[in-house]
């Protein structure tokens, strides 16, 4: 494995063990999220220059564009859910109460 690949790994990695243990607020698990978007961002533009083909060129780009359109949807949840329940902690949202 390259120190490249490895950085990568590592990155989407601390992400996910974030995203998995600090579960406390819905602010931190965005930016985990998006986190984890931005190294599969780099390491798929990466990718893409290392493969010298044209024919996957724009995938990083659309991969960019849906990492853009969830962090909107997430923050709009986000703002919605603190001017209903008063905070974003998840502990305090029940998904079964109406």
């Amino acid at each position: 494995m390259t120190p490249t690949h490895f950085a990568f790994s590592a990155t989407f990695l601390l992400g996910l063990t974030g995203l998995t243990f600090h579960r406390t607020h819905l602010l931190s698990a965005l930016l985990c999220l998006e986190g984890m978007m931005l190294s599969l961002f780099i390491a798929l533009s990466l990718w893409t220059l290392q493969l010298g083909s044209m024919h996957f060129s724009a995938s990083p780009m659309l991969l960019l564009t849906f990492s853009a359109c969830e962090a909107s949807a997430g923050l709009a949840l986000l703002v919605a859910t603190a001017r209903t329940h008063g905070s974003d902690r998840l502990q305090n949202l029940n998904l079964l109460q109406c």
